[in-house]
């Protein structure tokens, strides 16, 4: 039987870090919160659980990750998000994997729950994860914010049954705030990239980003919240265009 290390990072977590802790505890033989300077109480509930707690300055999503792997005994990690929990099945499914580690690494389906409500479509579902692997196979890559673990060629990967319980955001507020942040990440790192925003761009992205998600990917059967995520990621869109735009014209 393998042993996993299970990865956590976290800023001002504390609504969610005991409950994303307490989930894994039976199929973790460590479990290490790498902190960027939390000012709430992420630490103080941390001390109550058998967990590694470092403090790390935040550098960006992926370099924070790839750090974090660093401070793991095991080369098998179960990276988590602190807002994300282990469904019964999945928990289930990962057990069976340790006792019979077969693949390089293992995908998953995330369910996120928006507000109280569980999303099954907008292309919020199923949203596949890679987030159980042989850490000597791959590596965080992408584009902050949006991260992702890569596998090297040669690598095998297999699937588990289970979702990966996604709790995202309990208000409407806190996606705009949320949304505001990660244009910001994401403009800058496309501009940094030489990546352009013509006007036809932005106006027409977001335009294909709502009818996409609401009708090609069935947002509208998820009801009014369906059409709230799909409105205000379209709108992600256009804010993401117009602030590289904006850098574009400060550097000029």
């Amino acid at each position: 039987m393998i042993s996993i290390s299970v990865v956590i990072i976290t800023l001002n977590e504390d609504k969610n870090i005991a409950r994303c802790i307490k989930a894994v505890k039976n199929i973790a033989d460590e479990i290490i919160v790498i902190d960027s300077f939390s000012t709430d109480k992420t630490q103080e509930i941390c001390k109550n659980y058998n967990v590694k707690f470092i403090q790390h300055a935040f550098e960006g999503y992926i370099q924070q990750k790839n750090w974090a792997i660093t401070q793991a005994s095991s080369k098998y990690i179960l990276s988590l998000d602190a807002d994300e929990v282990l469904s019964p099945e999945l928990e289930k499914s990962i057990l069976e994997v340790k006792a019979n580690w077969k693949f390089d690494g293992y995908y998953f389906n995330r369910l996120t729950n928006y507000c109280g409500k569980w999303i099954k479509h907008c292309g919020w579902y199923p949203d596949r994860k890679l987030r159980l692997w042989d850490s000597s196979k791959g590596s965080w890559t992408g584009v902050n914010p949006h991260d992702r673990y890569e596998m090297q060629a040669n690598a095998t990967t297999g699937f588990l049954k289970g979702d990966l319980f996604h709790y995202s955001y309990s208000s409407i507020y806190q996606h705009i705030e949320q949304v505001n942040k990660f244009t910001e990440i994401a403009a800058k790192a496309d501009f940094e990239k030489g990546k352009t925003a013509y006007i036809i761009e932005i106006i027409m992205h977001p335009c294909w980003k709502f009818f996409r998600d609401f009708i090609i990917k069935a947002g509208f059967i998820d009801g009014y919240s369906g059409y709230v995520i799909c409105k205000i990621s379209a709108n992600a869109v256009f804010i993401k265009y117009v602030k590289i735009r904006e850098l574009k014209r400060k550097r000029r």
